[in-house]
């Protein structure tokens, strides 16, 4: 059994909860929140025996093996480094972090504690991305990536009104592309690997987060086209073009479904059945790490994270979205 504690009173939290309750070894010990209320309120709802609302006390608690953090993302770092420092393992929702310096660190703290440290991107571990991946080849060679993630934020709305709230506060590391864009870029770098160059472009708002962004990735013989937003929404689907046919992907943060349009008129689907919430596959590949004595995702990898917060941090440094983190 892997006892688990979580960080973060949020629906996201809820629904990680929900999903990895049907993974096998997945056991709900303790909640943390910072106030004793909201912390004894959350662990009713989602049945954790344990509250804390001081995290040096949960790092040291012997009854939690693992830890999910679904804190703001200027808190990640901080939070799972402590933790790993005290032989926690640690599930990090995404972003891992707000730049490349506190992923570096928190992979550090990882390795030299021998515990795991995966990302939380549900995306890659999805039946339908594995889909993607086995049926790549067909489309022969790759000339695109495109990928859109453009969602409104119920938040704005409050944004509008003078309301700033964590979705759109620099303090918070958080942003369209932090929050969205991530999204478009991770499964890219699982595909594709390291760009050599891009070209960003961003909307900022006058707190100081991008409302909406694109960027251009430069592959040699291949580009990729990402798309994001929390101030607009967007209904095309994501597609990544070779010279025989194209993958149609529905949405690129939850492929539901996916299929091959060839040059030739014919269609293929090529959906994988979801049976379980979307949520539990990252549980399960990160309980399985845990499991049998391994120390990082070959999917969710160390790589692939510490890619793609480099080519974020790269997009913000190009359209000037700075966060209190990076100084």
């Amino acid at each position: 059994m892997i006892r688990f504690a979580t960080i973060g009173t949020n629906w996201i939290t809820e629904e990680f909860i929900k999903a990895a309750k049907e993974v096998p070894g997945f056991v709900l010990r303790a909640v943390y929140s910072r106030t004793e209320e909201k912390a004894k309120e959350f662990a009713a709802k989602v049945g954790a025996p344990l509250t804390f609302t001081s995290l040096e006390e949960m790092a040291k608690c012997e009854e939690i093996d693992a830890v999910y953090i679904a804190s703001p993302n200027s808190l990640h770092a901080e939070q799972a480094i402590l933790l790993m420092n005290h032989g926690k393992h640690v599930l990090c929702e995404k972003p891992m972090a707000s730049n490349t310096k506190e992923v570096q660190a928190m992979i550090e703290a990882a390795r030299k504690n021998n515990v795991v440290l995966m990302e939380a991107m549900k995306t890659t571990l999805l039946p339908n991305f594995q889909a993607i991946r086995k049926h790549l080849h067909k489309i022969g060679k790759i000339r695109r990536y495109f990928a859109s993630y453009c969602q409104y934020s119920s938040r704005y709305d409050a944004y509008k009104q003078g309301i700033v709230l964590n979705a759109f506060n620099p303090t918070f590391s958080s942003g369209s592309l932090m929050d969205l864009g991530v999204y478009c870029l991770y499964p890219m770098v699982v595909l594709f690997g390291k760009p050599k160059s891009l070209k960003a472009n961003s909307v900022l708002l006058e707190s100081g987060v991008d409302g909406e962004g694109s960027i251009v990735l430069d592959y040699g013989e291949m580009d990729a086209v990402i798309m994001y937003s929390k101030i607009t929404n967007s209904y095309i689907p994501s597609e990544i073009q070779g010279e025989e046919g194209s993958i149609i992907i529905d949405a690129i943060h939850t492929p539901q479904k996916v299929e091959i349009r060839y040059r030739d008129g014919r269609t293929e689907d090529i959906t994988e059945a979801q049976t379980h919430h979307p949520m539990y596959y990252e549980a399960k590949e990160f309980i399985e790490l845990i499991q049998n004595g391994k120390r990082e995702s070959a999917i969710n990898s160390h790589a692939h994270s510490l890619t793609t917060i480099e080519i974020i941090e790269q997009a913000r440094k190009q359209t000037g979205i700075l966060f209190p983190a990076d100084r």
